[in-house]
């Protein structure tokens, strides 16, 4: 029976057999952890810009501060179908019980050049001071006019006049964190504005913002959640975060690969050493627990060459990457697994090496 002594003299002598190894294939060893760290930064990053498909959808739809959202009907969603209506349809709303507050919203595009250069935009159309008015972090609210506010990731400055699809407007303020389709920046602009630049001039909207939720239909519109709004701005990015999602789970797979092929070659290398360890007596399982110690240490260090990797090229990314605490916390953690996983079928091989290899009996 072993004592807790004994237990804990193997554990020490695992620990410095496989740091006695490291420190003798030192190169090899950093060499490949910092592969492996290349590959768990750019897997990081991939997570932050899924995260940020996500995370900017939350953003605009809850800056519009809608609880429900009208749609034409036979429209999927107020952004991804912009059926266009007359504004004074948003009367209809007019005594609707469960309702405090409706306002029109546009929804449209426009291209920027001048000072700006060629950039897409969005263009959400609003009526000053009512619902879905922005609320600015620098600067002052929307007003009538030429005025427009812009999220900040479009670099125009308080003050600053623009050009979007020809016409010249002044930003009066800036909002943070409002964009969509994949970080493509947010301007708030009036409505009627709106009306001039993406149509011939008539009064229209796209959909009605509603603060409460109406407790009766309302001819010829849909009601849609706020969830439902999300899902509908969500939608044409959809392939392209699943997309992204399949590659960050084959950069796991290689960073995997990595440390099992660093640590089959090394399992190779001492099959002599550990079949003399073998033959007097050591058991099969100190073996196994060496190497998983040694694909472990390689596969934390490559952990922390993955946060400084993600770092330093995530503000080279033309999109925010948006990598959660979670995210963080998770990749040590994965990399846990990956190293032990990793480790499994070299270890086995070394657990189960012929002894009589140490006298030159057996190949």
């Amino acid at each position: 029976m072993r004592t807790a002594g004994s237990v804990g003299s193997a554990v020490g002598s695992i620990g410095l057999a496989s740091v006695r190894d490291l420190q003798w294939r030192t190169r090899r060893f950093f060499v490949a952890a910092v592969a492996t760290g290349l590959v768990f930064g750019v897997a990081l990053m991939m997570s932050g810009i899924s995260n940020s498909f996500s995370v900017e959808v939350r953003d605009t739809v809850a800056a519009l501060g809608a609880q429900t959202w009208l749609v034409p009907a036979g429209s999927p969603g107020p952004f991804t179908d912009t059926a266009a209506f007359p504004i004074e349809r948003t009367s209809v709303l007019k005594g609707v019980p469960g309702v405090s507050a409706a306002a029109p919203l546009l929804v449209g595009h426009a291209l920027s050049s001048g000072s700006l250069g060629e950039k897409d935009v969005n263009v959400l159309g609003v009526e000053p001071g009512r619902l879905g008015s922005p609320k600015v972090v620098e600067g002052r609210p929307l007003g009538n006019g030429a005025d427009v506010v812009a999220d900040q990731s479009l670099r125009a400055k308080v003050g600053q006049v623009i050009v979007l699809s020809g016409s010249r407007f002044t930003v009066v303020g800036l909002v943070s964190g409002v964009t969509y389709f994949a970080g493509q920046p947010v301007v708030f602009m009036p409505i009627a504005a709106a009306d001039r630049l993406d149509s011939n001039g008539l009064p229209l909207a796209t959909a009605i913002l509603v603060r409460g939720v109406p407790k009766s239909p309302v001819a010829g519109f849909v009601t849609l959640s706020e969830a439902q709004v999300r899902t509908d701005l969500a939608r044409p990015t959809l392939q392209a975060v699943q997309t992204i999602q399949l590659v960050e789970i084959l950069l796991w797979l290689v960073a995997a690969g990595i440390i099992a092929a660093i640590i089959y070659l090394s399992a190779l290398e001492r099959r002599g050493d550990f079949a003399v360890l073998k033959a007097v007596g050591t058991p099969g399982w100190h073996l196994f627990s060496g190497l998983v110690v040694q694909a472990l240490v390689m596969a934390l260090g490559a952990a922390v060459i993955g946060f400084a990797v993600e770092v330093l090229i995530a503000p080279t990314a033309a999109m925010t990457v948006r990598v959660s605490g979670g995210d963080y916390a998770a990749v040590p953690i994965v990399a846990v697994v990956v190293g032990v996983i990793a480790s499994i079928l070299p270890a086995r091989r070394a657990a189960t090496v012929d002894p009589a290899l140490a006298f030159g009996s057996a190949k």
